[in-house]
């Protein structure tokens, strides 16, 4: 098995519906997605003859996928009152709205489903929440 790892890290912030604790309020992180892509056999042709895959096509993939959820608000679809997503939207403010609990496991699962389906072979993402405390997703 060949392996690649590259990393991209984001800002933004996020709150936790029916938490009981601080995560419970709004609040952000410098968030850590860490991607590596498996295949069992290196390509045979072409420019990528003996890779698994270009670094700087892999890295532009894990890149762009930060860059979307960089400086946005990841909220929980149906956390908010349609209200108040009006009025933060009104506001000029950036809404990642997602169609699940915005935790650190999650994430590294949507980021997993979203390289995969850009058809990268995804084998783990890990996504630090801070220095010390990370998800870890394997499909």
């Amino acid at each position: 098995m060949y392996e690649l790892k590259t990393e991209a890290s984001f800002d933004s912030a996020h709150f936790l519906t029916d938490y009981y604790g601080k995560c419970e309020n709004l609040h952000g992180h410098r968030w850590r997605m860490v991607v590596h892509i498996a295949v069992d056999e290196l390509q045979r042709e072409g420019t990528m003859r003996d890779m698994v895959l270009d670094f700087g096509t892999f890295k532009r993939y894990v890149r762009a996928l930060a860059k979307e959820l960089d400086h946005t608000f990841l909220v929980e679809e149906g956390s908010l009152a349609p209200s108040t997503v009006a009025a933060l939207e009104a506001e000029g403010f950036s809404l990642t709205v997602l169609p699940f609990r915005t935790t650190a496991e999650n994430l590294a699962r949507y980021a997993c489903e979203r390289l995969r389906a850009q058809g990268l072979p995804v084998s783990q993402v890990q996504v630090d929440e801070t220095p010390n405390n990370c998800a870890v997703y394997r499909p």
